[in-house]
């Protein structure tokens, strides 16, 4: 592949719900491009982009693949995204290196909450954007309605610049609204000029009009041409959609079918035409030796830098790091210093990645998309650069993953494989995480919803050859006591030579402190027991309260007082001590009025206002209390409650399934309270038939 320079790179993400057609886009392009000699179908399992068995087995993007597609002199970097939701932590990162998007919309569903979430990504990262209608091959696909549900949505900055032709009911060429004129396609894609059909003129008068309102937008003496009635030349209303598109005044709406391929040559030439090459964008940093802020702006002439926006780690390709040049240019024999880990790595070979084909180059310019190979100890989020100029880049903001289950080995032998391939595949993809609860001894497993999660395990089986179990986590349940007790422990045994005899008088109460397991005072007096064996009963008490004696939770909030005992000249030993401790603190314990205490979660759902009825009365069922609502800027409402750890399990699917997929949430732990009777009773009875059944582990 040739080395492009700055000016001639569009770097362009496709965003939109899951099975618009992002990925036969792809195809359509890598095909009329010269990528390909022949058109790869989802269906088949034989596309660029979706290469990996787990895409292909389930037919739909997992992870953004970058296909670079060479297009009238210039070199398209392609990112193509995956629509679920699950997998936002991909989109994210993809849209952290592009410089526009494309929001692909099926043409039969319309907009779909993932086309709003789409939208509303590019706006967070003022990305210029384009909409790409598809499926127009489809008979009773209306364009005119999704342009007026986006007109709807979006106002006057949605303009289209085509629209189709059909004849009896069959798509067959375009109107071009900036030239005036028709289209016709015929073979891979290509067209001649035909009139524009007589029925369609109003809606050419309608959409031209649109256009010309924002062309006349540009400046004074447009607005003075517009209202004095002159004509706009194609290059001037060119010229000035360019300028509209990147400052995101305007978004252009065109159509076709990828499948077929009509209208993507179309789309090809926009890209090139309308959006932004890198240095038009601007990308700052921080110089860790000066301190001062570093103007990188994609400048070939400035100091060597880069960031990596994403890892590919494979069994057999081995790991990649995929970096955006931020400035200069990266050769294949540069020595790069990461800033992050002040490491220093000889580069062997630069590639671009043609989906999962490394192709090598010579060089990268500044804004254009490439990878590294075996950087051992680089990861997503770190900046490369020179000693001479540590640059260090914001990081991305990827999303918090909220959905977790308890994880196991379904072969123990391959504990230690399984650690080392998550390790590895959380380089990969950083809305992964695994956690290790000690205190419930149990592992769990986080994820962006119980898809990604399924996913994750069917990628340790195909990839690693090994197998998880995933089921319901283990809420951390607590034990603390309400009142006070007096009891006595004693330790007594006697079996030839030396016996064992400790004995201990304790009061056990509430500390007020559950964040402390337990608090411990000893006021002995006249030696009754000896001081070097009040580390012996303070052993017992740790010992005690990693499992309660009510149902084996960890205790938390138990003062503990040890006033008197006795002891044997020759009997008594620390061990004794300890053994007559746990004694005392189970009967102590169970005398002082023993409860469960369930952690609460701060919860903040975000929700269309037409959702937040259906999401208070869901959080009402789960014993959760509303503590307010708050409007936020893009039409939505936070719902902010107080719910219990035990009843949010499942809590992704079901808030999906509730909103249509466009609520998201979030929450933290935030305290311990008293179970109510009822789930306390039952918790116990479960833990008490899991511990007779050897299952607590």
């Amino acid at each position: 592949m040739d080395v492009y320079r700055t000016d001639r790179i569009r770097n362009v993400v496709l965003l939109g719900h899951g099975g618009a057609g992002k990925t036969s886009m792809v195809e359509a392009m890598a095909y009329l491009s010269g990528i390909t000699s022949r058109l790869g179908k989802v269906a088949d399992g034989n596309t660029i982009s979706d290469f990996d068995k787990e895409e292909i087995k389930r037919k739909f993007s997992i992870s953004t693949t970058v296909v670079p597609i060479e297009w009238e002199k210039c070199k398209i970097n392609v990112l193509d995204t995956p629509g679920y939701f699950d997998f936002v932590g991909e989109v994210e990162e993809a849209v952290s290196a592009a410089d526009a998007a494309i929001i692909v919309v099926s043409g039969k569903s319309g907009v779909q909450v993932g086309t709003q979430k789409a939208w509303e990504m590019c706006e967070k990262y003022k990305l210029p954007r384009m909409i790409f209608v598809t499926e127009m091959d489809v008979d009773d696909v209306s364009y005119r309605q999704v342009v007026e549900q986006l007109t709807e949505l979006y106002g006057k900055r949605i303009a289209p610049l085509h629209f189709p032709i059909r004849e009896d009911g069959k798509f067959v060429g375009y109107v071009n609204v900036v030239k005036q004129a028709g289209r016709k396609y015929i073979e891979k894609g290509k067209k001649q000029e035909c009139p524009v059909p007589d029925h369609l003129q109003e809606y050419l008068n309608k959409y031209r009009e649109v256009l010309l309102e924002s062309v006349a937008e540009t400046s004074e003496e447009f607005m003075d041409r517009y209202f004095e009635g002159d004509e706009f030349s194609v290059a001037e209303i060119s010229a000035a959609l360019a300028q509209n598109v990147q400052d995101s005044s305007i978004v252009p709406v065109c159509m076709g079918s990828p499948i077929n391929l009509p209208g993507v040559s179309n789309l090809l030439d926009d890209i090139v035409g309308y959006f932004p090459s890198p240095n038009q964008r601007s990308c700052n940093g921080l110089d860790q030796k000066t301190n001062e802020i570093y103007e990188a702006n994609y400048d070939f002439s400035k100091s060597k830098s880069a960031y990596i926006f994403k890892t590919i780690v494979d069994p057999f390709l081995g790991k990649y790091s995929l970096i955006k040049v931020s400035s200069g240019v990266i050769k294949s024999d540069d020595a790069l210093y990461n800033v992050q880990k002040e490491s220093e790595d000889k580069l062997n070979k630069l590639y671009v990645l043609e989906g999962n084909k490394p192709i090598e180059v010579p060089e990268l310019h500044a804004g254009d998309i490439g990878a590294i190979g075996k950087l051992a100890k680089a990861s997503t989020g770190d900046t490369l650069a020179t000693k001479a100029h540590p640059v260090l880049y914001p990081k991305t903001v990827i999303s918090t993953p909220y959905t977790y289950k308890r994880y196991k080995a379904k072969n123990k032998a391959d504990v230690d494989k399984i650690s080392q391939a998550l390790a590895k595949m959380m380089d990969e993809d950083l809305t992964i995480r695994t956690v290790n609860d000690s205190a419930n001894r149990q592992t769990l497993l986080y994820g962006m919803g119980d898809q990604h999660l399924d996913i994750i395990s069917s990628k340790l089986k195909e990839r690693y050859k090994v197998e998880i179990e995933l089921d319901k986590p283990k809420v951390p349940f607590r034990e603390t006591i309400r009142k006070a007790s007096d009891v006595e422990g004693k330790h007594k045994k006697q079996s030839g030579g030396h016996g064992q005899y400790g004995h201990v008088k304790m009061k056990f109460e509430p500390s007020g402190d559950l964040e402390t397991p337990y608090v411990f005072e000893q006021i002995v007096v006249g030696g009754a027991v000896p001081k070097n064996y009040f580390p012996a009963v303070e052993k017992g008490l740790q010992e005690s309260v990693l499992k309660g004696p009510l149902a084996a939770y960890p205790v938390v909030g138990v003062k503990a007082t040890l006033y008197d005992g006795s002891y044997h000249a020759v009997d008594s030993s620390e061990m004794a001590f300890k053994m007559a401790t746990i004694l005392a603190f189970k009967k102590g314990f169970m005398e002082a009025a023993p409860v469960l205490l369930e952690p609460i979660v701060n919860m903040k759902v975000t929700v269309p206002d037409k959702y937040t009825g259906d999401v208070m009365g869901d959080l009402n069922k789960r014993r959760g209390r509303v503590l307010g609502m708050t409007p936020d800027q893009g039409g939505n409402t936070v719902v902010e409650a107080d719910v219990p750890m035990l009843e949010i399990y499942g809590y992704s699917t079901d808030l999906r399934s509730m909103t249509g997929g466009s609520g998201i949430f979030a929450y933290e732990f935030a305290r311990y309270e008293q179970a109510p009777n009822e789930i306390q009773e039952k918790e116990i009875a479960d833990r008490q038939s899991q511990l007779a059944d050897g299952e607590d582990n």
